[in-house]
């Protein structure tokens, strides 16, 4: 699978997470403070193209029923811009829950607010990635040749 990137897209900061080079174990990287989905696109590339990934995975914010909503059509744009800007396969991935979990986790560890805002983007993006991977490893380890859809 190799090294991968996980993205958790905001309408203003953008989370970001890296795996290990095995694709197994993500990590959270940074959050880049993007307005712009061109802006946020362009560093995101810049930084994939710099960690040398094989895929740029992008939650994509469903509701909860699993209908698609404005977020995830802006994320969905934020996926064309960004996969117009590298050559790197970006695969958009159910990130359902993942900005909750991580301010729970945040919260649970005793995070003060002010420094919540700063983490719980990469943090996100690091709860993507790593649904990603172990969706990716579960397939193979049961015989499957397939990666998560």
């Amino acid at each position: 699978m190799g090294k991968m990137l996980g993205v958790d897209f905001g309408d203003r900061r953008t989370g970001v997470a890296v795996s290990d080079a095995d694709g197994v174990i993500a990590f959270p990287r940074e959050t880049l403070d993007c307005p712009l989905i061109e802006q946020a696109a362009a560093a995101v590339a810049r930084l994939a193209d710099a960690e040398g990934v094989s895929a740029i995975v992008v939650g994509l914010p469903l509701n909860m029923d699993g209908s698609r909503g404005p977020r995830t059509e802006r994320t969905q744009v934020f996926c064309a811009e960004l996969a117009r800007r590298t050559a790197i396969p970006v695969k958009p991935w159910d990130e359902r829950l993942s900005t909750r979990l991580a301010e729970s986790v945040l919260i649970e560890a005793g995070t003060r607010r002010e420094k919540r805002r700063g983490v719980v983007d990469k943090l996100a993006a690091q709860i993507i990635l790593q649904s990603y991977l172990d969706a990716a490893g579960g397939a193979a380890a049961h015989g499957y040749s397939e990666e998560p859809p």
